[in-house]
């Protein structure tokens, strides 16, 4: 049979995950091969990018929408679970789980209404007819976006030492620094899943930035920003960093951007875009380069 598509994936997928235990995305790979009794020659089809299987294409769509529609969870970084609800899907005896399935969990709609709100966008932004130039970009978008909900999904998913050094490695691709073993030597104590310290703003430590990361799941309001500019007048600082998982009240935002202490708030979202534009915990699967005529080229 030829590969499967990601929907007639995902109850098989979700099936494997039945049994509660936490399994590794490797492990859903080795199962799902198993169950469509995919040969040597179908694992091995590559994608018209020639830099990823199709199958672990279609397998990790299928593992996204289910973790959006809160079937699966991630209880560690790269190991899935079923969710309550998950279990209640298996219980029912479906004899599908496709999109239109998932429309019944409030989740997965907010998922697709934000996407279709994109997409919307776009299309009135645009003319009647987009370029191709135009549909590579709007298709490297939605990549990007899905990518950026996978990554902060898995630093969630972390331990807080893994936490500590994702940021100094962060900040160090940044620029910050000078090198990842004096980074890291800055970087203060754990706590609180989060660190906090400093670290050089430039390769000759001629200025020092404070940081304080969080890792959390809820909003982090206008004391939390409070709290962290009382510590920077203490160290007679003007400047610092304040870096979630989460996201920012609209009073935290307002707040830092009135005060004269220069403080920049990285939220979640921010945060994974820039671990995708630094590589961060992220390969390179394919690059593409647009081509133009050199009009010169051709005048005589």
């Amino acid at each position: 049979m030829a590969v499967p598509d990601f929907q007639t994936i995902m109850l098989p997928l979700l099936t494997i995950a039945g049994d509660g235990q936490e399994h590794s995305g490797h492990e859903f790979l080795e199962q799902l091969a198993q169950h469509f009794q995919l040969t040597d020659e179908e694992l091995n089809e590559l994608l018209p990018s020639g830099k990823q299987t199709r199958f672990y294409n279609r397998v990790g769509w299928a593992r996204t929408y289910l973790i959006k529609s809160k079937l699966l969870e991630m209880p560690k970084r790269s190991y899935y679970q079923i969710t309550e609800r998950g279990k209640e899907v298996l219980a029912g005896n479906p004899s599908r789980i496709d999109m239109n399935y998932l429309k019944r969990f409030p989740e997965y709609i907010e998922f697709k209404e934000k996407e279709n709100e994109r997409k919307e966008k776009e299309q009135f932004e645009e003319a009647e007819e987009s370029t191709p130039e135009e549909v590579l970009e709007n298709a490297y978008q939605e990549i990007r976006e899905t990518l950026g909900q996978e990554v902060l999904e898995n630093v969630m998913a972390c331990s807080p030492s893994f936490f500590e050094r994702l940021v100094v490695e962060l900040l160090v691709a940044m620029g910050y620094g000078g090198s990842r073993r004096d980074a890291a030597r800055a970087v203060g104590q754990t706590g609180d899943e989060g660190i906090d310290g400093i670290i050089d703003e430039d390769r000759l430590g001629l200025d020092t930035i404070y940081i304080q990361a969080k890792k959390w799941a809820n909003s982090v309001g206008r004391p939390e920003i409070q709290k962290f500019v009382g510590a920077l007048a203490g160290k007679r600082a003007k400047k610092g960093i304040f870096i979630t998982t989460s996201f920012f009240s609209s009073d935290a935002i307002r707040y830092a951007s009135d005060i004269d202490t220069k403080v920049i708030l990285i939220d979640g979202k921010r945060l994974a875009e820039l671990m995708i534009d630094y590589n961060i915990g992220i390969n390179e699967v394919t690059t593409y380069k647009l081509k133009r005529l050199d009009s010169d080229y051709f005048t005589l």
